[in-house]
């Protein structure tokens, strides 16, 4: 059997060996108990799934302090962002508890029998179900927001779903110790053994998603990641809902009128963003549109005097410094990219040097419209609105697009949110696209590369991905769901066609 280590990435050292990787027999039984619990964590009702999320989030920040610490020992993300994940974390459970208190999400809708336009009609009852078991695989850049306790797993568990999660090789100690709060935690709320499973190590992922009580994936990573998965899926005797966020470029566009108004700040502000958690954001800031000549200069210094003053950035893991070293490397020597700045050379561990490169426009090379995970930007300067849309036509699809205007300015922006909007799934104004709040109204997700589905893990609508559809025709009132019975009036419903409010 192979250990499952915990590293220090700041200095590239083994601290402790956390488990050994979770053999196929292993990973069938955590399936199996999974299935079992499936039938009892429905029958909770949206009540007793709301209380278990509000549990889970209070067990979570009472060991706040003991998870920091060892998320920040094995990630290097630092205690203010980990606790600020933290206390993102908690905020999520107890939003999906509010969504699960509401009951819209279930659209349930009565037609009742009657004559129609096209004849008789039946009895018809609808609403969402629980798909099952669900796959979620932790993401190593977020060790508590997207991984264990995160929003996959929050949304699949206020659907009804047991999760079975994949913990990530960055922080198996961080996972270890997530899972044992939340087991001990779901236990006293009184949700059924099997509610949680944990996994380690990349056969046991792939045996996972292979395995047949598995009803849905959740994936934050790579794109060979997300492939290596729907690989797995395709060979199964009945492929399942893959939900993967995958790569992300995240353009920012600066009008010249923005860069004339404020360049410096800009410069500055745009630095911060795409080093923020050395560049190991999903929403970083990738490439910058920035006027050429007088209009962008203040722009171009101010972002090139902040990288120099930035010093190497501990990244999570071996794979990713090895990663960003080389592909940073590539980018600064392809023919018409030039090294703007660089910031502190490497030192112990898994240590990043920030960089800033630039092109432009019309030399735009398509190695730089790819993503690269680390603390790497590319000034991309435009002459002229031709220019800019010539280039803005060229990009992959990402998770956002930011526009940064003049005071008042809304013509220019137009037009270019209109050309950003397919690309993208949420829109950026006058902001900076890293952070994501969590709320009724958020969505993180975008065409792919950047998503591969409608709804993603931030945002109230996560939950659609685990539920389905199901239709009670004719159905005696016994074996209804109450939400679908003629007097319940908890939740809003559609009947006849009409739109009711509880």
């Amino acid at each position: 059997m192979t250990d499952v280590r915990s590293v220090d990435p700041r200095t590239g050292e083994a601290t402790e060996v956390v488990a050994q990787e979770t053999t196929p027999e292993e990973v069938a039984l955590l399936c199996e108990r999974a299935l079992a619990a499936a039938p009892e964590l429905d029958a909770l009702g949206r009540t007793g799934r709301a209380a278990l999320l509000r549990a889970l989030a209070d067990a979570l920040e009472a060991r706040r302090d003991d998870l920091v610490a060892v998320a920040d020992r094995e990630t290097a993300l630092g205690p203010t962002r980990l606790n600020g994940e933290l206390t993102r974390t908690a905020f999520q459970l107890r939003l999906f508890a509010e969504v699960l208190d509401d009951g819209g999400y279930l659209e349930a809708a009565i037609d009742h029998a009657g004559d129609t336009a096209m004849g008789p009609r039946p009895d018809l009852r609808r609403m969402l179900v629980p798909l099952g078991p669900v796959a979620v695989f932790g993401a190593s850049n977020f060790p508590l927001a997207f991984s264990v306790p995160g929003g996959d797993t929050a949304s699949a568990l206020a659907a009804g779903c047991p999760v079975v999660i994949k913990a990530h090789g960055s922080h198996p100690a961080t996972a270890r110790l997530c899972f044992e709060v939340l087991v001990e935690a779901a236990g006293k709320a009184g949700a059924p053994e099997g509610t949680f499973g944990l996994v380690h190590g990349v056969q046991g992922g792939a045996d996972l998603v292979a395995h047949p009580a598995i009803r849905a994936v959740g994936f934050t990573g790579s794109v060979s990641g997300g492939h290596a998965l729907l690989r797995i899926i395709e060979q199964r005797p009945d492929p399942i809902p893959f939900f993967g966020e995958l790569s992300s470029l995240n353009p920012v566009v600066v009008t010249p009128a923005a860069a004339g108004e404020r360049g410096e700040r800009i410069g500055g502000e745009l630095v911060g963003s795409f080093t923020m958690g050395a560049g190991q954001f999903c929403t970083k800031p990738g490439l910058v549109f920035v006027p050429s000549g007088d209009a962008g200069r203040a722009v171009v210094e101010a972002m090139t005097a902040a990288v120099h003053d930035t010093g190497a950035q501990v990244l999570l893991n071996e794979g990713i410094a090895d990663t960003y070293g080389r592909t940073a490397a590539d980018l600064a020597d392809l023919p018409d990219v030039e090294t703007l700045a660089r910031g502190g050379a490497e030192g112990p561990g898994f240590t990043a040097t920030p960089l800033l490169l630039g092109t432009s426009a019309t030399a735009l090379p398509a190695e730089v419209t790819e993503e690269c995970f680390g603390p790497v930007a590319v000034v991309v300067r435009y002459d002229g609105e031709d220019e800019l849309f010539g280039a803005l036509a060229t990009l992959p699809s990402s998770l956002t697009a930011t526009i940064l205007r003049g005071e008042g300015e809304t013509e220019l922006p137009l037009a270019v949110s209109e050309r950003l909007r397919a690309r993208a799934g949420r829109l950026v104004y006058d902001g900076y696209p890293t952070g994501v709040a969590v709320s009724w109204a958020q969505h993180h997700g975008g065409p792919w590369p950047s998503t591969n589905s409608q709804h993603t893990s931030v945002g109230t609508s996560a939950i659609r991905r685990f539920l389905r559809p199901v239709t009670w025709q004719n159905a005696p009132v016994e074996v209804l769901p109450a939400e679908l019975t003629d007097d319940y009036t908890g939740i809003a419903r559609r009947v006849d066609g009409t739109l009711r409010l509880p």
